[in-house]
């Protein structure tokens, strides 16, 4: 609940506009049900901790506003974090798109989508005045997929939100952004100016997890990673709309690859 507060109060003191700010509570049993409703904040509530794909869809249903963004709690909003995504959206010129914010993290995860920075991994040791000051660098990237994400409404439901087969929801996120291409998107863009700090806490123990790779190939009929790869271009630097994949040698190799571990799952 502790990590749920300080996103909330970050996003309360470091956003340009008022959001509705939606929760889903899992549970509760930490006093976190009782938080929410004694601060009047609009929310969705499960006996049991249903996942990150149900969760998101039931919050979903209070969205009034015209874009969905979706934020786990464990992340803090830097200042302006919304003004520069306003900005994009302004730019885009469409509603069909997928943005991301970067996240700032503590440790090296292997993602080189983040910048790494260690400004705490805990509530503890959060150095927050010094991520204020901090200069940090990092232009735009392609293959926003992952949390914060912010899309229209009308696309989201499109697609129908977050796939439930993937509950509680281990590659989710690569699924979501699967649906989002097959309808013809071809802005998966990260934005670097637009910053939260993530504590890369670990939540996902408290239930048993899915197997969301394999889901994604039977579904899909390729790897998660070959997605990223060669479709998002993951990582890479923004330089416009994504073009359909260059289906060089590698590509095939991977993706023959892909359809050989299908047979076998």
């Amino acid at each position: 609940m502790c990590y749920l507060k300080l996103c909330i109060e970050s996003i309360q003191k470091n956003s340009s506009v008022q959001h509705q700010i939606i929760v889903h509570v899992n549970e509760g049993a930490d006093g976190t049900l009782i938080w929410v409703q004694a601060n009047r904040i609009e929310h969705t509530f499960s006996l049991e901790n249903i996942g990150v794909c149900k969760a998101l869809n039931a919050a979903a249903q209070l969205a009034q506003r015209h874009f969905i963004i979706y934020v786990n709690d464990d992340m803090y909003a830097c200042p302006q974090w919304d003004t520069f995504l306003s900005e994009e959206i302004e730019q885009v010129g469409s509603q069909s798109f997928m943005f991301s914010s970067t996240m700032i993290e503590p440790r090296e995860s292997g993602n080189s989508c983040v910048i790494v920075q260690n400004f705490g991994d805990a509530l503890e040791n959060f150095q927050e005045e010094n991520l204020l000051q901090a200069d940090l660098e990092k232009f735009a990237w392609c293959g926003a997929s992952c949390p914060p994400v912010l899309l229209p409404k009308a696309l989201w439901q499109k697609v129908g939100g977050m796939s439930e087969e993937f509950s509680p929801g281990m590659y989710s996120d690569p699924d979501l952004s699967m649906k989002v291409w097959q309808q013809g998107c071809r802005v998966f863009k990260g934005i670097g100016k637009s910053r939260v700090y993530h504590f890369q806490c670990k939540t996902t123990g408290r239930i048993p997890k899915n197997d969301g790779r394999k889901t994604f190939l039977r579904k899909w009929g390729i790897l998660p990673s070959f997605f990223y790869k060669y479709y998002l271009r993951m990582g890479e630097s923004w330089n416009g709309k994504l073009q359909e994949p260059k289906k060089n040698l590698q590509f095939w190799m991977q993706e023959l690859r892909s359809h050989v571990l299908r047979q076998f799952t």
